[in-house]
């Protein structure tokens, strides 16, 4: 079997993400690469989105980005507006295209379908895929269905986002659909679901025909793409391997409250870009300590007071707008955490942090 310098095992957003940030910075340039990737053919199969706090590779990959946008309750709706965090929305079609025809430019790079193909013995081996996903049904995913729908007529407003609309059933979870207009007559709409993934709760067409025909009152549309997933609202466990790390949401790079990982996979993949050459001996890389406890009493929260989440995120928006941004995207400092925390009903969280 071919000994190779570095493998990557799992060739999807964290794995092709640091193998481009090494070929276009040259560091393979004298180094053999090893992908280890069982699909057969790429195509789009997923929609990363997030806020822009910092820059990546791939605006060049962004199906649309916006400045507004508006989360909503029953009783309520409110409109913000950011434009210095543009909301950005990632076509995974065209990510895996640009990585794939940049990668095939180095002869050195090659994939496999299966690890059993390569000699690891002498690899530096990153790894996208959890050796342990727990089954506990006490454990949180978010877990959604999208589809993207067509009209013949123009319908959405595609300037502005619905973030979050809690103007839906919960029962006894924490569920929000989400709409990404593209245009004024394509668009995203997303269900979503913060809860243990309970089989009634996975009705997912049922939900979006429902919500798409009497939410948003569309009765004539043409479903074009569908996308399914589960991200895991806790951190999966991985031993401690020498001459191994770990990386996308195995590596820890979900952020548990949000789920958005594809910008911390990017700050990851440039930081064991930055330290390759050193890369046994790199610190660990993961988000800050003070994330990871807000994000553990948040969810201790959510398991404990469902009903009361939909106000509690309602509530988290009326900070502005950049503050809550950042906040989200693991960029705020002391006093932009402390607006967000203000927000929140006092007591519950009181009893969630005591019981940490």
């Amino acid at each position: 079997m071919t000994d190779f310098d570095y493998i990557i095992i799992g060739g999807g957003c964290a794995g092709l993400s640091l193998a481009y940030e090494l070929q276009i910075h040259n560091k393979l340039e004298n180094k053999t690469l090893a992908i280890i990737e069982p699909r057969t053919e790429y195509k789009k199969d997923r929609t990363w989105s997030f806020w822009k706090v910092i820059s990546h590779n791939f605006d060049d990959c962004v199906e649309k980005d916006w400045e507004n946008f508006s989360i909503n309750i029953s009783s309520d709706t409110n409109y913000l507006e950011c434009n210095q965090y543009p909301y950005q929305s990632i076509n995974s079609g065209k990510f895996y295209k640009k990585i794939n025809a940049k990668l095939k430019e180095n002869e050195n790079i090659k994939f496999f379908k299966d690890i059993n193909e390569v000699s690891t013995k002498n690899s530096f081996i990153f790894n996208s895929v959890p050796s342990s996903i727990k089954s506990d049904e006490n454990n949180l995913w978010q877990h959604f269905c999208g589809i993207e729908i067509e009209t013949k007529n123009n319908i959405f407003d595609d300037s502005i986002i619905n973030l979050m609309d809690f103007d839906c059933e919960q029962k006894n979870s924490v569920h929000f659909f989400y709409t990404l207009p593209y245009s004024k007559n394509k668009a995203l709409i997303e269900t979503t679901w913060l809860s243990n993934m309970s089989n009634e709760e996975k009705d997912y067409d049922k939900q979006l025909k429902n919500y798409i025909e009497n939410n948003l009152n569309i009765k004539n549309y043409n479903i074009i793409y569908k996308e399914v997933g589960a991200i895991p609202l806790f951190y999966p466990s991985n031993s401690n391997e020498k001459n191994k790390i770990d990386i996308g949401t195995a590596g820890g790079m979900t952020r548990l409250s949000t789920g958005y990982t594809f910008l911390n996979i990017q700050e990851h993949s440039k930081y064991l870009r930055e330290n390759i050459d050193n890369v046994h001996k790199i610190k660990k890389f993961e988000i800050r300590k003070k994330y990871q406890v807000l994000d553990k009493i948040f969810l201790q929260v959510l398991k404990k007071n469902s009903k009361k989440m939909p106000s509690v995120f309602f509530k988290m928006f009326k900070c502005s707008p950049k503050t809550v941004i950042k906040f989200l995207s693991n960029k705020s400092n002391f006093f932009e955490d402390l607006a967000v925390i203000l927000k929140m009903p006092k007591w519950i969280f009181i009893k969630a942090l005591f019981r940490k």
